[in-house]
């Protein structure tokens, strides 16, 4: 876990430029090529002796429940990245039939609610853009200038625009699933940094979630705009979705503020809102996967009257319900 300490007990304009250096030097180390290389020592086989006494370990210090394991045996394990893409058997996570929403991950609820003012909280208190998030969208037209870039995501006027964020702790199950049936119609892929999502950074560091490299998944349920954000993190450089085969993340060299567009629709974008086009995701299927503990963030429009049931910092499984209707 990082932590970041004030080193002066003076007045509070020292104790800001302390804070600002901190997060200034945080954010100089090399945290691509430290995933990068964890990456390879996740993958290197380990002997067949060894594996029970790492995995035991990693076990006891996260609080990981082998019992829910697809394989329990720890010794089936060939290396750590194994290991943390671990399945699970098929029914320790029902789906929450009651609920139009479902969670994507097993992790801790950071924050939720309606987006206003094109500004999402990722934590309580600080925020990030919600356009430097997704990136422009398709359907902002000429006069989007007079127009808020939440409002321009929106089908109806009688919906709002919501949100919320699971954190996945390095114990979690690593792999995500579809929150709700609906269409993926375009994967666009940032690449950027790989600092620790973990809540006491998301604290200190503003647009964490837009500095962060992510995969983000757009298109619609059943209700107007819907989208899925897988955002990386320290030793997390490998986002996997798996109907996506071309999506490499964590690439040695990339541009600042670039991103890389993948459609899956090849009709219009009205094909889509009626049913037709994009990749058709059923709620409860799994969508992909991280070699680690790792944050989802959901952002969808709904009626005004849709409802969480959640409490912030709760802990959540895959298929719990989010809210209703």
């Amino acid at each position: 876990m990082v932590r970041f300490f004030s080193g002066r007990h003076g007045d509070s304009k020292h104790q800001a430029r302390d804070l600002v250096r901190q997060v200034a030097l945080y954010r100089s180390f090399p945290t691509r090529l430290l995933s990068r290389t964890w990456g390879r020592l996740n993958g290197m086989e380990l002997p067949t002796w060894l594996r029970k006494p790492i995995y035991s370990l990693y076990i006891w210090t996260f609080g990981v429940n082998m019992q829910e394991a697809a394989v329990e045996d720890l010794r089936h394990y060939r290396n750590l990245s194994e290991f943390f893409r671990r399945r699970l058997k098929p029914t320790v996570r029902p789906l929450c039939a009651a609920s139009c929403l479902i969670s994507p991950a097993d992790g801790k609820i950071l924050h939720f609610g309606q987006v206003k003012n094109s500004e999402v909280e990722q934590v309580k208190g600080v925020t990030y853009s919600l356009e430097n998030f997704l990136g422009p969208q398709t359907n902002q037209g000429n006069d989007s200038a007079s127009v808020s870039f939440r409002d321009c995501l929106l089908s109806s006027p009688d919906n709002d625009l919501y949100h919320v964020v699971v954190y996945l702790a390095p114990g979690d199950y690593h792999c995500f699933h579809s929150p709700t049936d609906w269409r993926v119609s375009r994967r666009r892929h940032f690449p950027g940094s790989l600092m620790s999502v973990n809540p006491g950074v998301a604290r200190w560091i503003k647009e964490l979630f837009c500095l962060n490299e992510r995969v983000v998944l757009t298109g619609q349920w059943q209700h107007g705009f819907f989208s899925l954000t897988a955002v990386g993190a320290t030793n997390v450089g490998s986002i996997r979705i798996y109907f996506d085969q071309k999506l490499h993340t964590n690439c040695p060299r990339y541009s600042k503020g670039s991103y890389h567009d993948c459609s899956y629709i090849r009709g219009s974008d009205e094909a889509l809102k009626a049913g037709e086009g994009g990749v058709a995701l059923q709620k409860g299927e799994a969508v992909g996967e991280f070699n680690l503990g790792s944050t989802i963030v959901l952002l969808f429009e709904a009626p005004k009257d849709f409802n969480f049931n959640l409490q912030p910092g709760q802990q959540i499984k895959v298929g719990e319900g989010l809210g209703q209707l």
